[in-house]
């Protein structure tokens, strides 16, 4: 179960939500998981800052995987995430920061993985 967490400095539409949503759900296939266990937060108009001076555009994403994958595997997922959100967003990719997770225990449904 990977989470995609997005915390972005322009205020969204839904339209605009909901595309990189589905953007970020074909994107996950690179982590070898389907989008039917992918969940996305995206805080957007969200107050970002970088070497003490606030980001007029710019994204934050944490990605948060069950078990993990492989260096190549996240490097062609950050250039995909950085892809979706310059295309979909006009975020320029060297202001989209990212973090991945491997998480070894992950609840759902009152039990874990």
């Amino acid at each position: 179960m990977p989470f995609i967490d997005l915390k972005i400095t322009k205020k969204l539409t839904e339209e605009q939500k909901d595309g990189v949503k589905s953007e970020l759900g074909k994107a996950v296939a690179l982590l070898h998981k389907p989008e039917s266990y992918l969940m996305v937060g995206i805080n957007d108009g969200y107050d970002l800052y970088f070497a003490g001076k606030k980001l007029a555009e710019g994204a934050y994403v944490e990605v948060s995987l069950f078990g993990s994958a492989s260096s190549s595997d996240y490097e062609k997922m950050t250039a995909k995430i950085c892809g979706i959100l310059s295309a979909k967003l006009g975020v320029p990719s060297d202001a989209v920061y990212i973090t991945y997770h491997g998480v070894s225990d992950w609840g759902w449904n009152g039990g874990n993985f």
